[in-house]
């Protein structure tokens, strides 16, 4: 049975994919040695699953629309840089959710049981904190001039997009890095 890696994300738009393109060329020239995500592959992940049987999608899809069919459509802004673990020993670069951030939470906390119960999901033992990857720092290294360029993005703001679907993505590995496409759609109502 073929396997697929699955994730389940929420597409920030061209508008947002085209402003986090020019912070990633803005701290490029600070930071030459990050992995920066591909524009066509920025999103906001809810959950990564890992390999799942092809034949496995299809509930997972179901389970994620009936889960959020009652909520509503809302606006999210992707807004304010940061790093993981922390901005002096940054590992991956994010933008983070202003407005909509309580919204993302719901979706996200509406989908996990159900994912939970088909099997396909393991709970994640930290807090699920919504953001955008924008990049990966290669190596292990203390980085003042990164911190101080992102403490310029702390406020910084890419735009606002109505939220009206998650997407259930698979995600191919290549030599060229990840190529995402669309599984299925679970939809919001209106």
């Amino acid at each position: 049975m073929a396997r697929i890696r699955t994730f389940l994300a929420i597409d920030v738009g061209d508008d947002i994919r085209a402003r986090l393109v020019a912070l990633q060329e803005e701290l490029a020239t600070v930071a030459p040695e990050v992995n920066w995500v591909e524009s066509e592959n920025l999103h906001l992940t809810l959950f990564f699953l890992g390999e799942v049987a092809q034949r496995e999608t299809i509930d997972i899809c179901r389970a994620a629309q009936k889960a959020i069919a009652t909520m509503p459509a809302f606006a999210m802004s992707i807004e304010g840089a940061g790093a993981f673990p922390n901005a002096r020993r940054p590992r991956t670069l994010w933008v983070g959710v202003g407005a909509g951030l309580a919204e993302v939470r719901a979706v996200h906390d509406a989908i996990e049981p159900p994912l939970l119960e088909l099997g396909n999901y393991r709970r994640e033992t930290r807090a699920y904190a919504p953001h955008v990857t924008v990049g990966r720092v290669k190596g292990e290294r203390d980085d003042d001039e990164l911190s101080r360029a992102l403490a310029k993005f702390t406020t910084w703001r890419a735009g606002e997009v109505t939220v009206k679907e998650v997407c259930v993505m698979s995600s191919v590995l290549g030599s060229d890095g990840p190529t995402y496409a669309v599984l299925g759609r679970a939809k919001l109502a209106k």
